[in-house]
C-alpha cells in the first residue's frame, strides 16, 4: 500500500446476508463487500459491507442476530416475526435497519453502491505512531437503487440481475470502480469523542474527520471458475499485514475468531493453501497436516520453532503501536446507548420522498408479524 503508482492485486466478493445461493438477487439486504489484497508482506483482508454500520455491536448476539435471517425451522420459510422481534429487543439496531428500509436498501447494481470496513482498526506508521481509521469505498459509477416495484419485478424475470450485470460490464471492458478513502482520528479522541468510536452501529462525522483518498480500485477481471474462486474464497477480518491492527471494537473482535472457525468448517482446514486464497508470495510457517493437505506439506523440512536448522525465524518485524490497558476483565456493555441520534440524523437527511418509502417500507415488512407487541415495541 505505500508509494504513489502501487498496484495491489485483489479479489473481491460481493454476497447478500439473509438470502442464501440462487435467492434473488434484488431482495432488500445488505450486500457483503470483502476484498482480499494480495500484497507484498501476506494477504490482508477488508470483510465489509455496503453500509458504514451494523445491526448489532456486541457479537454475543451475532449467532442470534443470523438465525433470525434465516428459515424457519418447521415451514422452511423466511419468518418476519422473527426479524422484528429481535429488532425490537435490540435498539441499537436502529440505525442500520433505518438504512436498510430506506432507498439504499437495494442497491441498483453491484457497481452503484458504496463499500465499506464498517468498523474501526488501527495503522501503525514505521516511526511506531498510531491512529484509528474507518475505510470508505466510494463507487465512481455513482449511487443508483431500485424501488421495492423494480425489484420485485427484476426477482421474476431476472433473479440473478446483480450477478449477470457485473460479469458483463467487466466482460465488455466496462470496468467498475471505486475510489478508497479512510476517515483519520488520533489515538486520544477516541477518549473524548462524543460517539464510541469503536461502536460498529454509529459512524464518525465526516465534518470532524474528512474523507482521505488513499487509492482506487479497479475490478478488470472476471472469475475463470465460479466455484474455485468466489465459492472457496474465505475472507475474515483477521487476516491482517503488519502495520494494521485491530481495535476494541467488541464487535470486531468477535468476528476475529468466528471467521476462520467458519472457513474451516466450510471449505477445511487448509483453506488458505487453496489457490485462490493463497498468498501471492511465500508464507513461511510451520503449520502441517488437517484434511485435504494438498502440496508437499512441507516435505521433509523442520516442522518447529525455535530450532537448529535453519528454519524460518518468527520474527515481528513491524511492531503495532502500543497503548495502556488497565481495569477488571469482565463481560461489559458499551457505555453509551444513545441508538436514536444518528437514526434520527440519516431520516432529517432524507426527502420528504424518501421518508415516505421508508414509511411504506417498514409497514409493509412489519404487516405479517405474528405478535402485535412485537409491531409496537419497534414502533416505539
Amino acid at each position: 500500500f505505500n508509494g504513489v503508482g502501487n498496484r495491489t492485486p485483489l479479489f473481491i466478493r460481493f454476497s447478500t446476508v439473509a438470502g442464501e445461493s440462487g435467492s434473488a438477487d434484488t431482495l432488500r439486504d445488505p450486500r457483503g463487500f470483502s476484498v482480499k489484497f494480495y500484497t507484498e508482506e501476506g494477504n490482508y483482508d477488508i470483510v465489509g459491507n455496503n453500509t458504514p454500520i451494523f445491526f448489532i455491536r456486541d457479537a454475543i448476539k451475532f449467532p442470534d442476530f443470523i438465525h433470525t435471517q434465516k428459515r424457519h425451522p418447521q415451514t422452511h420459510l423466511k419468518n418476519p416475526t422473527a426479524v422484528w422481534d429481535f429488532w425490537a429487543h435490540s435498539p441499537e439496531s436502529l440505525h442500520q435497519v433505518t438504512w436498510l428500509m430506506g432507498d439504499r436498501g437495494i442497491p441498483a447494481t453491484w457497481r452503484h453502491m458504496h463499500g465499506y470496513g464498517s468498523h474501526t482498526f488501527k495503522w501503525t506508521n514505521t516511526d511506531g505512531e498510531g491512529v484509528w481509521i474507518k475505510y470508505h469505498f466510494r463507487t465512481e459509477q455513482g449511487v443508483k437503487c431500485l424501488t421495492n416495484e423494480v425489484a420485485t419485478k427484476l426477482a421474476g424475470e431476472n433473479p440473478d440481475y446483480h450477478t449477470e450485470d457485473l460479469f458483463n460490464a467487466i466482460e465488455k471492458g466496462d470496468f467498475p470502480e471505486w475510489k478508497l478513502y479512510v476517515q483519520i482520528m488520533p489515538l486520544e479522541d477516541a477518549n473524548t469523542y462524543r460517539f464510541d468510536p469503536f461502536d460498529v452501529t454509529k459512524v464518525w462525522s465526516q465534518k470532524d474527520y474528512p474523507l482521505i483518498e488513499v487509492g482506487r480500485m479497479v475490478l478488470n477481471r472476471n472469475p475463470e471458475n465460479y466455484f474455485a474462486e468466489v465459492e472457496q474464497a474465505t475472507f475474515s477480518p483477521g487476516t491482517l499485514v503488519p502495520g494494521v491492527d485491530v481495535s476494541p471494537d467488541k464487535m470486531l473482535q468477535g468476528r476475529l475468531f468466528a471467521y476462520h472457525d467458519a472457513h474451516r468448517y466450510r471449505v477445511g482446514a487448509n483453506h488458505q493453501s487453496l489457490p485462490i486464497n493463497r498468498a501471492r508470495v511465500d508464507v513461511n510457517n510451520y503449520q502441517r497436516d488437517g484434511q485435504m493437505r494438498f502440496d508437499g506439506n512441507g516435505g521433509s523440512s523442520v516442522y518447529y520453532e525455535p530450532n537448529s536448522f535453519s528454519g524460518p525465524k518468527e520474527v515481528a518485524e513491524a511492531k503495532q503501536h502500543a497503548f495502556p490497558v488497565e481495569g477488571i476483565a469482565d463481560s461489559v456493555a458499551y457505555d453509551q446507548d444513545d441508538h436514536y441520534t444518528q437514526a434520527g440524523d440519516l431520516y432529517r437527511l432524507m426527502s420528504e420522498e424518501e421518508r415516505t418509502r421508508l414509511v411504506e417500507t417498514i409497514v409493509a415488512s412489519m404487516k405479517p408479524v405474528e405478535l402485535e407487541e412485537i409491531k409496537l415495541r419497534q414502533i416505539s
